[in-house]
């Protein structure tokens, strides 16, 4: 099969950043899924992988990367319960797996979805990774509810990239929060408003812009941009007893300390935790992903793709790297093959 890989870590201008490989076809182990892969979306996680997993060695096989993908069942493995050769599905796969930059992947049918029957091969690629990353953080992590949040305020870090764009759907759509999301750009505060956020502020003067809109504190504070760089601004705005969640991680430790006075929790969200530790509940990302598939159906959620690129090669995911590498990025970058 034709996949596109890295054997070391450079930079995306590189000529051999990424490289054209022949690879053999894989064989579905006992809960596997070997799906044809129609189209991918790009994360940040690509990129961040493809910069640091092979820095300073040559690997003796390239590596394949990509953690969202739209397909069709080709195989199952001999216990796979889930789904059958044919059905349409999406993912966002397994960080510790060989990924989806290649004509086919092995999947755990456990954190798999069924592809939207209502979009394309496409607009379903841009979902997975970012809808699971966002439900997980709403409902797994801050353990938010409609009953209890309805009208409460949340502040969205990064309104307007791939995450934010569908957890500004999710807060609105189904928590019925008042969403405050951090946009500098007229073309991704515009982006934000599409998505449903209720108040578009800054993110270079977010205390002063946040006080001005006329709000103190803010219930609940998400991060999908940089945890420490606006530790201080999370700290003064967060309300006491709410809760700041992120997913960025932190080269330095984050100062809790700085939440004591205010008795605020934090969590942190991985989507990649249930597959990579194979956790009791690792079939939860099956049913959110399909759940989240009948919104999207329903009309309720929107895919949030924004540009397209075709053809799976090197060239077009050095393309898609440079784009996402630039931070500019609105929404979802989706390549079909």
């Amino acid at each position: 099969m034709k996949a596109v890989g890295f054997t070391t870590s450079l930079p995306i201008a590189d000529a051999a950043s990424f490289l054209d490989v022949d690879l053999e076809k894989p064989v579905p182990g006992p809960r596997d899924l070997l799906v044809s892969v129609n189209a991918v979306s790009v994360n940040p996680v690509d990129f961040k992988v493809r910069q640091n997993s092979a820095k300073d060695t040559v690997l003796e096989q390239p590596k394949i990367i990509g953690w969202d993908a739209s397909g069709v069942v080709e195989a199952v493995g001999s216990d796979v319960s889930l789904f059958k050769v044919g059905d349409a599905v999406y993912y966002a796969g397994d960080i510790t797996k060989s990924g989806s930059n290649a004509e086919y992947q092995l999947i755990d049918e456990r954190i798999v979805g069924r592809k939207p029957a209502s979009l394309s091969d496409e607009a379903a690629a841009a979902i997975p990774l970012t809808a699971l990353t966002a439900w997980e953080i709403f409902f797994d992590r801050m353990r938010l509810s409609p009953e209890r949040d309805r009208n409460k305020t949340l502040l969205i870090i990064g309104g307007a990239g791939g995450v934010g764009s569908i957890a500004i759907q999710l807060a609105k759509k189904l928590l019925g929060l008042h969403v405050i999301a951090t946009a500098s750009r007229p073309e991704s505060a515009d982006w934000c408003r599409e998505m449903g956020a209720d108040l578009v502020v800054d993110h270079r003067d977010l205390v002063s812009d946040v006080r001005q809109a006329g709000f103190q504190y803010v219930d609940y504070i998400v991060d999908f941009v940089d945890t420490n760089a606006y530790w201080d601004t999370l700290a003064e705005l967060i309300k006491p007893q709410g809760h700041i969640a992120s997913i960025t991680g932190s080269a330095a430790p984050v100062v809790l300390n700085k939440l004591k006075s205010k008795s605020v929790s934090f969590s942190w969200e991985l989507m990649f935790t249930r597959s990579t530790f194979q956790t009791d509940d690792m079939i939860e990302q099956h049913h959110i992903l399909n759940r989240v598939a009948e919104l999207l159906d329903e009309g309720v959620l929107k895919t949030t793709i924004t540009q397209t690129l075709h053809g799976l090669s090197a060239d077009t995911l050095k393309q898609a790297h440079a784009q996402l590498e630039s931070g500019t990025t609105i929404g979802k970058l989706v390549i079909t093959y």
